[in-house]
């Protein structure tokens, strides 16, 4: 591929690299928030090489959050809703944009996407399905699950949409460099 300059299969095959080293963290639970973003932005590279006509992303997490750890693995499968959910179903170039943030004594991440949103009783069946550990198919209550197992029960997942405004799932963790399992 990189004989023949093929620019998009290099960029695939990096991100795919990364992407999978990310995902094994030499068998750890618990990567920081730098190893995360890395992650979720080989992910949305590879992605955005398949739909590259309906995507598009950013990503916004300060620089003083990235060495705070994180379970890992808790932004990939929002991201993953956000196209299939979202994105997808929204006619035109759909966005994503990834953020974070610190509140006192925890971090608030964001993955907001402007797609097909829900009306208010899709909602509260998907917060229904996270809140009380019923499959709701989207990945949402695994993640929640891992982040209360690691972090505690302050911590988790909410969700808001509105629909044909989009979706952000917001995600509370402590603001930590060591978590101990």
């Amino acid at each position: 591929a990189e004989a023949h300059r093929d620019a998009e299969v290099v960029k695939m095959v990096t991100s795919l690299s990364v992407f999978f080293r990310n995902s094994l963290s030499k068998g750890r639970d618990v990567i920081t928030l730098r190893a995360e973003r890395d992650q979720v932005s080989s992910y949305l590279e590879i992605q955005q090489i398949r739909y590259s006509d309906i995507l598009d992303y950013e990503i916004h997490i300060p620089e003083d959050l990235l060495d705070c750890m994180v379970p890992k693995l808790v932004l990939q499968p929002l991201v993953e809703n956000a196209i299939y959910h979202g994105t997808k179903n929204k006619r035109g170039i759909g966005r994503i944009v990834i953020s974070g943030e610190s509140q006192n004594d925890d971090i608030l991440l964001r993955v907001a996407d402007d797609g097909a949103g829900m009306d208010e009783e899709q909602l509260q069946a998907l917060q229904a399905g996270v809140y009380e550990d019923r499959h709701t198919g989207l990945g949402l209550v695994n993640v929640h699950k891992r982040i209360k197992l690691y972090c505690g029960d302050g911590y988790g997942l909410s969700v808001e949409s509105a629909l044909g405004k989009g979706t952000t799932v917001s995600i509370r963790l402590p603001k930590r460099t060591q978590i101990h399992l």
